[in-house]
């Protein structure tokens, strides 16, 4: 009796090819980190794509993915990018069963928009797109190595002979693998010999010109749960659009001042410390702050006034209504030029005693008291521009955040938690409130529906600066609502009115509730 043979279901044929797709896109992006390794102004694939991203993204997705992920949402862009090149991959390769030339091609299209997403950053040149050339090259060759000796369209067998294939398959998927990350890890140790940890470490800060006297004990309000009255540098939020912190040695930095002034200044590091420096007790917020958050942090700062730096440039102040600050990785940021002179805006280089954290914009960052942090505070910053409004929008405000974006006031209830258990009886509900260059002058809280009572403030240290407070509660069982507002120095209490973060910061009263045993 003679019969046709059984046949490998469509399936069973594709994974195969699918796998050997995923495998050569896994080898493309190993290369491509590998390559980029090699120049510090060259990016990989993953970051020039995801970086384009961060750039072309609508801004509800944008705010989707702030408030989703909070400060894991650069590595969910990462991962996001990864899975999406590994799953196109695997299309490539079922498409490589038929048509290896075309799914090669694929592989092509993919490096040229690394290359067109390299190119494009701010000061990169046509070797930017290196890396991501060099990686659909490596991908397309894996893909055509892989799938021309993928096991299918045979059913299951013991003959030695499909055995060995598909062994020989599986020795050559597993090498591909192996390069994919053992390239990756090369390339990432490469990049490390760029970091600028040893230039940060061979940073001396002078003693401040203007120091600013030890933080007292009275800042502090006695309840375990407030946030510090200073936010220690391994705490202190970070917000910005690097996905991989910038690395610039002092050696290499300068700092530009130009646009509307009479004299351009060029200021080397050492130059820029030899300058009189100020210590100054700031508090910075974050405009993606919602009601409540904690995209905000108190520290004492070291840096140079800018003022001082565009008098001696002679900015044209009446020529001129706004400053712009420019990163080493082309973020800007711009604000009133006026804040530049009515406050203590410094060009910082220490933050809590020691120099910049590499993260927080070493070796010189902007820090603008009472202006959020996407008008007036750039990190990495290498320059200084005096220009106006109509002339420039600055990165955020091309995405539709306002140009102007002072602090608002605001309280935040640190203690007790949202839905946490207490007993009844005596209860320390505890918090900061802001209002940046106006100060806090009162903190008021309603238990449920009742009337709004005066806490407690911890004294004030200058208007730039959080302050602590707390309410001594007699909680009695049963479930309630806890109500906070501030009121700053000018007198205004802050707005009941909610409004999300964007064009201008949120705003609006914070309430939680709290369960009494």
């Amino acid at each position: 009796m003679t019969g046709t043979p059984p046949t490998t279901p469509v399936r069973s044929r594709r994974a195969p090819a699918a796998l050997a797709g995923a495998v050569g896109a896994a080898v493309a992006l190993g290369i491509g980190e590998l390559v980029a390794g090699f120049a510090s102004s060259w990016a990989s694939p993953v970051e020039s794509v995801a970086l384009d991203v961060i750039d072309r993204v609508p801004l509800g997705v944008e705010r989707f993915a702030i408030e989703t992920f909070g400060h894991n949402d650069k590595l969910v862009l990462i991962i996001g990018v990864v899975v999406t090149s590994l799953l196109l991959g695997t299309v490539l390769g079922v498409l490589a069963r038929r048509r290896p030339l075309p799914a090669a091609a694929g592989f092509a299209v993919f490096a040229l928009i690394g290359v067109a997403a390299s190119v494009a950053r701010p000061g990169a040149g046509i070797t930017a797109g290196l890396p991501s050339l060099v990686a659909g090259t490596a991908g397309a060759a894996t893909l055509l190595t892989l799938v021309p000796r993928a096991p299918g369209g045979h059913p299951a067998t013991t003959d030695p002979a499909r055995t060995t294939d598909r062994r020989r398959f599986l020795v050559l998927v597993t090498a591909g693998t192996a390069v994919a990350a053992a390239a990756t890890a090369s390339g990432r140790a490469l990049r490390s010999r760029f970091s600028a940890a040893e230039s940060r470490a061979a940073v001396r800060l002078p003693a401040a010109a203007r120091p600013v006297p030890p933080v007292p004990a009275g800042v502090t309000v006695g309840v375990d749960g407030v946030a510090p009255f200073v936010t220690p540098n391994a705490d202190f939020y970070r917000v910005d659009t690097a996905l991989i912190v910038p690395q610039v040695r002092t050696e290499d930095w300068e700092l530009q001042v130009r646009g509307l002034v009479d004299e351009p200044l060029r200021l080397t590091f050492a130059e820029l410390l030899r300058r009189d420096l100020v210590e100054a007790d700031i508090t910075m917020t974050c405009v993606s702050n919602p009601v409540g958050g904690d995209l905000v942090g108190n520290a004492r700062w070291l840096g140079v006034p800018v003022r001082d730096l565009l008098e001696e440039a002679g900015a044209r102040r009446g020529d001129a209504d706004q400053l712009v600050g420019r990163s080493t990785d082309g973020y800007t940021c711009g604000f009133p030029l006026a804040s530049a002179y009515d406050r203590d805006c410094l060009v910082a280089v220490g933050m809590n005693g020691e120099p910049l954290p590499l993260r927080h914009g070493f070796p010189a960052r902007l820090v603008t008291p009472g202006l959020f942090g996407y008008i007036g505070s750039t990190k990495w910053l290498t320059e200084l521009e005096v220009t106006t409004f109509a002339a420039f929008d600055q990165y955020w405000v091309r995405r539709g955040y306002a140009d102007r974006a002072p602090v608002k006031t605001m309280t935040r209830i640190d203690t007790p938690r949202s839905a946490e258990q207490v007993e009844a009886g005596p209860v320390a509900v505890g918090g900061v409130a802001w209002a940046q260059t106006r100060g806090i002058d009162a903190v008021e809280v309603r238990v449920d529906d009742g009337d709004f009572v005066p806490a407690q403030l911890a004294d004030a240290q200058g208007t730039d600066t959080w302050r602590q407070w707390r309410f001594d509660w007699d909680a009695t069982p049963g479930r309630h609502t806890l109500t906070a507002r501030a009121v700053d120095g000018t007198g205004e209490t802050q707005t009941d009115q909610r409004r999300d973060v964007v064009p201008d910061g949120a705003s609006g009263w914070m309430s939680l509730v709290v369960l009494v045993t």
